[in-house]
This record gives structure tokens, sequence and C-alpha cells, in this order.
């Protein structure tokens, strides 16, 4: 089947890097066949979408904890451009502690913060090709106090890379010197999500990018797991299914759009 979607991801500048971790421009060039996935996700994304009748609009998109299975895709937009916010970025842009984000989107412009509604009136009349270059203009001077930089490296630490498995939560507030109830309140007012629950999404994000890759035993290792049958009951339940049930397309069943979504 030929994939619908066409998503390019290009480089952050340098100067954006303190509000924004990733830009992604996804175009759709025809409506996709099948129903379509939206996986769980750490980030709070601001989406720039521009409908099939030329209307812009600006969605601040929230953390997402499980993934869900819809179907309506002529109702997509035709494309959209998703700034991923980097942690602690998501109070001082947008007036708002991410965990009130949790699973929901919300009109940019309906946002308490200045610089919400800044981006909501300025983006909405950018073309897409357009918008990386005026963020500059538009974002406010980066946030750099102790709270931006601890929740940063925390979020480093449970993070799984290519060379490493994230660490435990206990060892990590151990290393940055702060109780693990201070480590869950910076996570809920920066991210949105516990310590763990972040842990748990990016680990099976990780198994979503590089399942072709490597055997499931050396995945699991990889990712930190204690065994493949508990990586397979982690990706359940934040997936609805094992992972050989969703790579090879047993899925749960969709659900139709109530709204157009990024």
């Amino acid at each position: 089947m030929t994939n619908a979607l066409a998503e390019q991801t290009p480089p952050v500048p340098a100067a954006l890097r303190a509000w924004i971790a990733g830009i992604g421009d996804v175009v759709v060039d025809r409506a996709p066949e099948d129903a379509f996935t939206h996986v769980p996700d750490t980030a709070t994304k601001v989406v720039v979408r521009v409908a099939r009748n030329g209307r812009h609009d600006t969605l601040v998109v929230g953390p997402r904890t499980r993934a869900t299975y819809h179907t309506d895709p002529d109702e997509r937009p035709v494309s959209c451009v998703q700034l991923r916010l980097a942690p602690g970025a998501v109070g001082p842009l947008l007036g708002v502690p991410a965990v009130e984000l949790v699973g929901r989107g919300v009109p940019a412009a309906d946002l308490p913060g200045p610089a919400a509604r800044r981006l909501a009136r300025e983006l909405a009349v950018a073309a897409p090709e357009e918008i990386t270059a005026r963020l500059a203009d538009l974002l406010p001077p980066p946030v750099e106090g102790s709270r931006e930089r601890l929740l940063r490296a925390a979020a480093d630490a449970l993070s799984t890379r290519p060379d490493r498995a994230p660490a435990a939560v206990r060892d990590v507030a151990r290393e940055l010197a702060v109780s693990e109830r201070q480590l869950r309140n910076l996570f809920a007012a920066g991210i949105g999500v516990s310590p763990k629950h972040y842990a748990r999404i990016d680990r099976v994000r990780h198994l979503l990018r590089h399942a072709a890759s490597a055997p499931w035993a050396q995945l699991a290792a990889d990712a930190g797991y204690y065994d493949q049958s508990h990586m397979s009951a982690d990706f359940r339940t934040l997936m609805g299914v094992p992972p050989t049930a969703f790579f090879s397309g047993r899925r749960p069943r969709a659900t139709p759009c109530g709204a157009p979504r990024p």
C-alpha cells in the first residue's frame, strides 16, 4: 500500500532548542486507505493545520498516554506542521501546567499564556514553509532556571537511547539530589506525566522505531526490560495489543474521529 502521509523532520535550529524539541511537517496527498494510529507520546505539541478549504488553525495537543486507533481519514487536514515542545516549555509558553493538557486538544488562542495567543495569531496566517523561520521572532527569550535544567536532565536520563537503557526513577532522583516526590511534581508541571510513565512511553516508542532492526529479545534488553515477557506486557498496556499482533496488523478496532486530528 502506498503511504498517503509524507512526513519530513527538518532539524531544529539552535536558537529554538530551548523551546522546541522537534519539528514535523506532514502532508496528506490523498485519503489513507487504512485506519490510522496515534501512538503514545510524552510531548505537548503546537500543531498548525491547513484544512482542505485553505483555513488555518493552531492547536495545542497534550501528551497521549495510550494509543488510539481511528477511521474517517477524509477528515484529516491537508497538511500540518507539528512543533514538539521541549521538557519544561509548556508552562512558560502556554500558561498552564502540562498535566492539564494530557489527552486534550485545545485551540492555542484559548490558553492563558501571551506567547500561546501570539503563536495562534501569527502562525495561523503563515505558510507552512515559513513557520520555522518565523519562530525565532515569535518565541520569548529562553527560560534556563534550575528547574528547567533539572527537568531536562531527568527526562534525558529516563529516555531510551541506542547505546543505553533508561535509568530507574529512584536512581535519577538520587543522582539529581531530589526526592522522587519532587521529581513527580516537576514532571507533572513540565511534561504532564509521571517519571515512570514517561519512561514507559519512551521505551514503547523505541520499540516502534526499531522493531524491524533486531530480534525481540535484544530489543527488550536494549530498552531495559526484565525480559521479553515484561516488554510484551508493557507494550500491550500502552498499545492495546501485544507487539506481535500490532506488527502483523491485528490491532484494536478503529473508532471514528470526532474532529480533525493532527
